[in-house]
């Protein structure tokens, strides 16, 4: 499936996996996320690849984020997310969590758009498309994993007490 001209969705896979090993790698992703797909954001600028992405993967995992229908996520978006993604079935393996099996341990202003653009590259064209279509095994949204989040991410995450009532009160 191709994403923009003749740029096909495992190429980018391809790309965002080797990324910190190539320097070739990094500009073939970033001359792919940055080639225009012919339409145009909310605001008149030229769409480009990360602007879909970051579309789609909105629309696809940032349900709780409010946004509305053609906004991109942003870093906390991402973010948020990206310790809810599990592949197959809940458990305390870590290749089972998206984002420990792709040795992504912050997400961040840096990397955020290539975790989604992996996500979705991996959901169309990579073994995780595969899976899917072999095993039954697909990407799903769950609850955050504190086994595997990094100290930062443990102290920032929002917790909510909750309290019981004793004796019918």
């Amino acid at each position: 499936m191709a994403i923009a001209g003749n740029i096909s969705e495992k190429e980018l896979y391809d790309a965002i996996l080797a990324f910190d090993e190539s320097e070739e790698a990094q500009d073939f992703y970033y001359k792919i996320m940055d080639t225009p797909t012919g339409r145009k954001n909310k605001s008149g600028s030229d769409e480009t690849v990360r602007d879909r992405i970051l579309k789609a993967y909105a629309m696809l995992f940032c349900e709780e984020a409010g946004l509305a229908p053609g906004e991109k996520a942003g870093v906390d978006e991402v973010a948020d997310t990206a310790d809810r993604l599990y592949i197959g079935s809940l458990g305390y393996d870590p290749q089972h969590w998206y984002r420990m099996k792709y040795h992504f341990p912050v997400i961040d202003e840096d990397n955020y758009d290539r975790f989604a653009a992996l996500v979705l590259s991996d959901m169309n064209a990579g073994p995780l498309h595969d899976a899917a279509l072999n095993d039954g095994e697909t990407l799903v949204v769950g609850e955050a994993d504190p086994l595997h989040m990094t100290a930062e991410q443990r102290k920032s995450q929002s917790v909510k007490s909750v309290s019981m009532t004793l004796g019918g009160q």
